[in-house]
Parts: structure tokens; sequence; C-alpha cells
């Protein structure tokens, strides 16, 4: 349990590094493009590229590890829309998204039971090690 707590604590010390450095670079483009009198020299443009690239490659591992955690929405992206149903008290409860496939279609009713006796299963596995 304390290794998976230090490994947190050390991708995210290393994901505000990567952004810090990301955000330097930006910060060293925005620079050159202020205080540089001609804009469109060789010179300047390859800095202003360098420095673009070098931001973008520092921020990529955070901004997937976001993501990946499902903090960060892809932009552009709908939300989906859970359905409403009402109970028999009239309150509104979501219901639970269909379970999809790769593919996108809909898990046949045996296959969706066979996962839910996995989950069930794990479930069961984890408050055993826990007790």
């Amino acid at each position: 349990m304390t290794i998976v707590y230090e490994m947190r604590k050390e991708l995210g010390l290393l994901n505000i590094i990567c952004m810090l450095v990301a955000l330097g670079f930006l910060a060293l483009a925005v620079i050159s493009v202020i205080a540089s009198g001609d804009f469109l020299t060789i010179d300047n443009l390859f800095i202003i590229t360098v420095s673009l690239v070098m931001a973008l490659m520092f921020a990529v591992n955070p901004l997937l590890y976001l993501k990946s955690e499902g903090r960060l929405r892809a932009p552009f992206s709908k939300k989906a829309i859970a359905p409403q149903i009402r109970d028999e008290w009239g309150q509104i409860r979501a219901q639970a998204p269909p379970l999809l496939d790769a593919k996108g279609r809909a898990v046949p009713p045996d296959v969706r039971a066979m996962v839910a006796r996995m989950d069930r299963h794990k479930e069961a596995q984890k408050a055993q090690e826990l007790s």
C-alpha cells in the first residue's frame, strides 16, 4: 500500500516538473517574440520553433496522464448523457451506461453477466485482502 502511495507522489512530482519546464519553454518563445526587433529572421523563427516543440514534448506526458485518469476531457467531444429514470418516489436517478465492446457495440447479456461475476469476484478478493 505504501509503495503505491509513494509512486503516486513521485508521478505527481514528475508531472509538475514537466509542466513547469513546458511553461518555461512557452515563456521563452513568448519572450523571443516580444524582445526581437525583427520577427521573421531565421534565428528567431528557429528559437521559437524549438521552444514550442520542447514545450510540447514536456507537456504531452502530464496531459496524457490526466486524460487516462479521467480529469481531462477531450476537446470538441460531446458528453454522454445518462438516461434518467424515476423511481417509485418520483425522484430521478441515473441509469448505468450500457456495457460496450471495443467497437462501441452493446455487449450481449451473457457476456454482461460474466463481467458482473468477475467484478463481484474481484470485490470479494479485495475485501479478503483488506481483512
